[in-house]
């Protein structure tokens, strides 16, 4: 009988997948998810509580016939995951970079080409064939990379463009080899080819290039001097296409609009001022809700402020009504809980988004490296474009790479068309850190972070006082401050000492007790 696994999804429905020694985990995952009617990229196995590593096939998974692999949610953010790079012909330590897990495979290989002091050649990579052995005319062909993750090969265009992921890569480290094939193809149509796929496949690229030409847009009108008809026409357009977006540059925007009625000087025409002149102030206008509404000064003293407040040690010992609710919570747990069906998950999401819809307004507050912070109230049509370029504008070198990372949860909000309260679910008070890149130096790392005009708004941060308790009040309602704390404070259950207190329930609780 040939060897099979059990699939059992999260709703209880089970399914047979017959597999070989050398059938990889991550073609398992697929066809059982195909047959329950699931999306793979959703899903990973667990077997015996344990992850299964997706990446290796059946031989050198450790699974026996007929094991039993539990399908359990992934996690909706992605996990960061270590990736060494072996490329053939290469010598030397191979080059690792921590990477998050939905980056595709051909964006992998991007990024090493890229790197700080990198050399490599991967993804346009070319030999020369001539007509006539070693000399004579020639023309040079593209010379394909594959992709080797435990043996499994990916060299189709449509497979680079798979997520780590997808190819069973979800934490922890792994190898990727990576070897040449030669084509008949040459190397300029193979680039012309990849540029078309990769667009067709991600429609969202387009549109982040053709945002960028808006800072550099406005300037082009200003070289034309002879015809100032076709001038104030093409001003006019530039100012029609940059109002709506919702992140214009002030600074790009304000240089074309003051140098263009110069050459109209002389014609006296005051038509031809006017438009740029409303350019400007539209652009303004447009920026005003990208201020922040509170900026705030860094930390004076080195000691944190929560060192400085007192609290009586007593708070922290545990009593018998602490020891009481830890039995009930522990007796919970281990109670049997039948899982949420795929309906009952979707009423949830429902709701979910519903509670998301209600809410108006966010404040958000981001930590800058120096320990100063600015202040946000950010919308539901506020996307991480538009908070990255709100922070752009208070910074003072805004060219500089960074990204914005949760406070609570560590994920990092992503520059693109994403809103912040659907999506990241934004709600209440958010705290954001500001991390810089590993590109950016150290000598402007340490520079001063935001502009003049914005520093001189900041103002310090008040920590409000909260009033402490007094027990030992009178009835005259005056603290009596002048009797001493007592050494050893009585329990409240018996005449029981808090030293007895902690050894009875240590058990409990698992503290190291006194040997």
């Amino acid at each position: 009988m040939a060897a099979h696994v059990e699939v059992v999804s999260t709703d209880l429905r089970r399914c047979k997948v017959k597999v070989t020694p050398s059938t990889y985990l991550v073609d398992v995952l697929e066809e059982a998810c195909q047959k329950l009617n699931l999306k793979s990229d959703n899903y990973l196995f667990k077997h015996k509580q344990r992850n299964v590593d997706l990446s290796c096939p059946f031989r050198t998974s450790g699974l026996v016939s007929g094991a039993k692999l539990e399908l359990v949610r992934k996690s909706s953010s992605p996990s960061v995951v270590d990736i060494a790079l072996q490329v053939e012909g290469e010598t030397g330590e191979k080059p690792t970079q921590k990477l998050p897990s939905d980056m595709t495979l051909w964006k992998v290989l991007r990024q090493f080409e890229a790197a700080e002091g990198s050399k490599l050649n991967i993804t346009a990579r070319s030999y020369a064939q001539t007509s006539s052995g070693d000399s004579g005319s020639g023309q040079l062909f593209y010379e394909k990379p594959v992709v080797i993750i435990m043996g499994k090969k990916y060299f189709r265009q449509e497979e680079l463009q798979k997520t780590l992921s997808q190819c069973g890569i979800n934490s922890g480290r792994s190898n990727i080899q990576v070897e040449f094939e030669k084509t008949d193809q040459t190397l300029f149509d193979a680039m012309q080819q990849i540029d078309r796929y990769i667009n067709d496949v991600k429609p969202g690229e387009p549109d982040e290039a053709r945002n960028k030409p808006l800072h550099t847009e406005p300037v082009a009108p200003a070289a034309p001097a002879v015809a100032p008809s076709d001038g104030s026409k093409k001003e006019e357009a530039s100012s029609e296409q940059t109002q709506p977006e919702p992140v214009p540059s002030p600074t790009a925007d304000s240089g074309p609009t003051t140098e263009q009625p110069a050459p109209d000087a002389g014609s006296g025409d005051v038509m031809d001022v006017d438009p740029p002149t409303a350019s400007v102030e539209t652009s303004t206008s447009v920026d005003a809700h990208l201020q922040p509404t509170a900026v705030f000064s860094a930390p004076t003293s080195s000691t944190p402020a929560a060192t400085k407040i007192y609290e009586d040690e007593a708070v922290y010992e545990p009593t018998i009504m602490h020891a009481q609710l830890r039995q009930q919570q522990l007796n919970q747990r281990a109670q049997n809980t039948r899982l949420k069906s795929d309906a009952e998950l979707a009423a949830d999401a429902a709701r979910e988004a519903e509670r998301l819809a209600k809410i108006t307004k966010v404040e958000v507050k981001v930590r800058f490296p120096d320990q100063t912070s600015s202040q946000w109230e950010i919308h539901p049509d506020w996307t991480g474009s538009t908070l990255y370029q709100a922070v752009r504008g208070v910074m003072v070198h805004p060219e500089l790479p960074f990204k914005l990372i949760m406070s609570v949860t560590r994920t990092a909000i992503q520059d693109n068309d994403r809103r912040l309260i659907a999506h990241y679910r934004l709600k209440g008070r958010e705290l954001l850190n500001l991390v810089w890149e590993d590109s950016v130096p150290e000598k402007l790392r340490k520079d001063k972070f935001l502009k003049t005009d914005v520093a001189a708004r900041a103002q310090e941060v008040r920590i409000p006082e909260v009033p402490q308790d007094d027990k030992d009040d009178g009835p005259s309602g005056e603290a009596s401050s002048s009797k001493p704390p007592p050494e050893k404070k009585k329990g409240e259950h018996g005449n029981m000492d808090s030293e007895a207190l902690k050894k009875k329930l240590g058990k409990l609780f698992k503290l190291p007790g006194k040997k």
